[in-house]
Protein backbone atom coordinates (compact mmCIF):
# COMPACT_ATOMS: atom_id res chain seq x y z
CA UNK A 1 0.00 0.00 0.00
CA UNK A 2 3.08 2.54 0.85
CA UNK A 3 5.01 1.86 -2.49
CA UNK A 4 1.27 2.60 -4.32
CA UNK A 5 0.82 5.85 -2.49
CA UNK A 6 4.08 6.66 -3.37
CA UNK A 7 3.49 6.15 -7.19
CA UNK A 8 0.65 7.64 -7.22
CA UNK A 9 1.61 10.90 -5.56
CA UNK A 10 4.86 11.14 -7.70
CA UNK A 11 3.08 10.17 -10.73
CA UNK A 12 0.50 12.49 -10.28
CA UNK A 13 2.97 16.10 -10.10
CA UNK A 14 4.83 14.49 -13.08
CA UNK A 15 1.71 14.03 -14.72
CA UNK A 16 1.26 17.97 -13.83
CA UNK A 17 4.41 19.11 -14.49
CA UNK A 18 4.65 17.62 -18.23
CA UNK A 19 1.16 19.42 -18.95
CA UNK A 20 2.03 22.49 -17.32
CA UNK A 21 5.46 22.57 -19.69
CA UNK A 22 3.72 21.67 -22.69
CA UNK A 23 1.06 24.21 -21.78
CA UNK A 24 3.59 26.64 -21.27
CA UNK A 25 5.47 26.33 -24.14
CA UNK A 26 3.25 27.72 -26.00
CA UNK A 27 3.66 31.12 -24.99
CA UNK A 28 6.46 33.30 -25.58
CA UNK A 29 9.50 31.92 -24.01
CA UNK A 30 11.65 33.01 -21.42
CA UNK A 31 14.93 34.85 -21.17
CA UNK A 32 18.07 33.91 -19.22
CA UNK A 33 19.13 36.44 -16.71
CA UNK A 34 22.47 35.32 -15.84
CA UNK A 35 24.31 32.21 -16.86
CA UNK A 36 25.13 29.39 -14.53
CA UNK A 37 27.07 26.54 -16.15
CA UNK A 38 24.76 24.09 -18.30
CA UNK A 39 21.68 23.35 -15.96
CA UNK A 40 21.30 20.22 -17.81
CA UNK A 41 24.61 18.71 -17.85
CA UNK A 42 24.66 19.35 -14.12
CA UNK A 43 21.07 17.74 -13.76
CA UNK A 44 21.42 14.88 -15.99
CA UNK A 45 25.22 14.16 -13.81
CA UNK A 46 23.13 14.08 -10.04
CA UNK A 47 20.20 11.94 -11.33
CA UNK A 48 22.34 9.25 -12.65
CA UNK A 49 25.17 9.70 -9.49
CA UNK A 50 21.86 9.29 -7.19
CA UNK A 51 20.62 6.43 -8.82
CA UNK A 52 24.25 4.70 -8.79
CA UNK A 53 24.29 5.55 -5.20
CA UNK A 54 21.01 4.04 -4.74
CA UNK A 55 21.62 0.80 -6.80
CA UNK A 56 24.80 0.25 -5.26
CA UNK A 57 23.87 1.11 -1.84
CA UNK A 58 19.92 -0.12 -1.94
CA UNK A 59 20.40 -3.48 -0.09
CA UNK A 60 22.22 -2.52 2.90
CA UNK A 61 19.77 0.16 3.17
CA UNK A 62 17.22 -1.79 3.65
CA UNK A 63 18.88 -3.57 6.15
CA UNK A 64 18.86 0.14 8.51
CA UNK A 65 14.58 0.72 7.29
CA UNK A 66 12.46 0.65 10.45
CA UNK A 67 8.65 0.49 9.47
CA UNK A 68 6.20 0.85 11.92
CA UNK A 69 2.24 2.19 11.77
CA UNK A 70 3.08 5.57 13.48
CA UNK A 71 5.73 5.96 11.22
CA UNK A 72 3.86 5.23 8.05
CA UNK A 73 0.52 7.17 8.55
CA UNK A 74 2.00 10.37 8.97
CA UNK A 75 4.34 9.86 6.33
CA UNK A 76 0.74 8.95 4.46
CA UNK A 77 -0.67 12.48 5.46
CA UNK A 78 2.44 14.12 4.74
CA UNK A 79 3.38 12.68 1.18
CA UNK A 80 -0.79 13.70 0.33
CA UNK A 81 -0.83 17.25 1.95
CA UNK A 82 2.38 17.89 0.03
CA UNK A 83 1.35 16.23 -3.13
CA UNK A 84 -1.51 18.96 -3.08
CA UNK A 85 0.50 21.53 -2.45
CA UNK A 86 3.08 21.18 -4.76
CA UNK A 87 0.48 21.08 -7.62
CA UNK A 88 -1.49 24.03 -6.08
CA UNK A 89 1.61 26.12 -6.39
CA UNK A 90 2.29 24.63 -9.75
CA UNK A 91 -0.96 25.72 -10.93
CA UNK A 92 -0.72 28.87 -9.52
CA UNK A 93 2.28 30.27 -11.14
CA UNK A 94 0.55 28.79 -14.46
CA UNK A 95 3.44 29.99 -17.59
CA UNK A 96 5.85 32.04 -14.94
CA UNK A 97 7.28 28.50 -14.24
CA UNK A 98 10.37 27.46 -15.54
CA UNK A 99 12.88 24.68 -15.57
CA UNK A 100 15.69 26.51 -14.77
CA UNK A 101 16.11 29.03 -11.69
CA UNK A 102 18.02 31.57 -13.63
CA UNK A 103 15.15 32.07 -16.08
CA UNK A 104 12.26 34.55 -16.43
CA UNK A 105 9.42 34.08 -18.42
CA UNK A 106 8.19 37.34 -20.54
CA UNK A 107 6.23 39.81 -18.64
CA UNK A 108 7.11 37.85 -15.80
CA UNK A 109 5.10 38.87 -12.37
CA UNK A 110 6.23 38.42 -8.78
CA UNK A 111 3.64 36.27 -7.37
CA UNK A 112 3.01 36.37 -3.37
CA UNK A 113 -0.51 35.10 -2.93
CA UNK A 114 -2.11 31.51 -2.44
CA UNK A 115 0.42 29.07 -1.73
CA UNK A 116 3.40 31.92 -2.76
CA UNK A 117 1.92 34.08 0.68
CA UNK A 118 2.79 30.56 2.54
CA UNK A 119 6.46 30.26 1.53
CA UNK A 120 8.43 31.78 -1.16
CA UNK A 121 9.28 28.75 -2.38
CA UNK A 122 5.79 26.87 -2.12
CA UNK A 123 6.62 24.07 -4.74
CA UNK A 124 10.35 23.42 -3.14
CA UNK A 125 8.00 23.65 0.15
CA UNK A 126 5.88 20.97 -1.37
CA UNK A 127 8.43 18.52 -2.52
CA UNK A 128 10.52 18.70 0.50
CA UNK A 129 7.03 17.75 1.86
CA UNK A 130 6.14 14.40 -0.50
CA UNK A 131 10.24 13.45 -0.21
CA UNK A 132 9.92 13.47 3.73
CA UNK A 133 6.58 12.27 3.40
CA UNK A 134 8.09 9.22 0.96
CA UNK A 135 10.64 8.48 3.64
CA UNK A 136 8.79 8.15 6.61
CA UNK A 137 6.18 5.92 4.26
CA UNK A 138 8.64 3.71 2.70
CA UNK A 139 10.78 2.92 5.81
CA UNK A 140 13.86 5.12 6.78
CA UNK A 141 16.27 3.12 4.90
CA UNK A 142 16.56 2.90 1.22
CA UNK A 143 14.61 6.25 0.16
CA UNK A 144 16.65 8.41 2.93
CA UNK A 145 19.06 8.70 0.00
CA UNK A 146 16.15 10.42 -2.01
CA UNK A 147 15.65 13.10 0.69
CA UNK A 148 19.50 13.58 0.77
CA UNK A 149 19.76 13.75 -3.19
CA UNK A 150 16.52 15.98 -3.19
CA UNK A 151 17.37 18.64 -0.14
CA UNK A 152 21.00 19.14 -2.19
CA UNK A 153 19.27 20.01 -5.22
CA UNK A 154 16.80 22.58 -3.56
CA UNK A 155 19.74 23.87 -1.53
CA UNK A 156 21.11 24.63 -4.52
CA UNK A 157 18.44 26.74 -6.77
CA UNK A 158 17.21 28.31 -3.97
CA UNK A 159 19.61 31.26 -3.75
CA UNK A 160 19.65 31.02 -7.46
CA UNK A 161 16.13 31.88 -7.68
CA UNK A 162 16.37 34.31 -4.40
CA UNK A 163 19.09 36.81 -6.02
CA UNK A 164 17.13 36.67 -9.56
CA UNK A 165 13.99 37.73 -7.62
CA UNK A 166 15.60 40.13 -5.17
CA UNK A 167 17.30 41.41 -8.93
CA UNK A 168 14.38 42.12 -10.83
CA UNK A 169 11.99 43.54 -7.95
CA UNK A 170 14.30 45.22 -5.95
CA UNK A 171 12.07 46.87 -3.67
CA UNK A 172 8.99 44.31 -3.41
CA UNK A 173 10.05 41.15 -3.54
CA UNK A 174 12.57 42.91 -0.15
CA UNK A 175 8.90 43.86 1.14
CA UNK A 176 8.29 39.85 0.46
CA UNK A 177 11.21 38.46 2.05
CA UNK A 178 10.41 40.33 5.09
CA UNK A 179 6.91 38.89 5.28
CA UNK A 180 7.16 35.32 4.17
CA UNK A 181 9.21 32.73 5.08
CA UNK A 182 11.80 31.15 2.54
CA UNK A 183 10.75 27.37 2.47
CA UNK A 184 8.97 25.92 6.03
CA UNK A 185 5.70 27.43 6.82
CA UNK A 186 5.27 29.44 10.29
CA UNK A 187 8.98 29.46 11.02
CA UNK A 188 9.51 33.12 11.34
CA UNK A 189 6.30 32.87 14.64
CA UNK A 190 7.95 29.82 15.88
CA UNK A 191 11.41 31.84 15.86
CA UNK A 192 9.99 35.33 17.30
CA UNK A 193 8.16 33.27 20.06
CA UNK A 194 12.00 31.94 21.16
Amino acid sequence: MAEIATWVCWAVVIVVWIAGAAYGSRGPHGRRQRAVGNDALWRIGAVVFAVLVYRLGRDDLRHVAYRSWWIELPGLVLLIASTAFTIWARIRLGRMWSASPNVLQQQHQLRTDGPYGITRHPIYTGLLGMLIGTVLLNGLGASLLLLIVGAGVLATRIPIEERLMSKTFPEEYARYRARVPRLVPGARRLRRSH
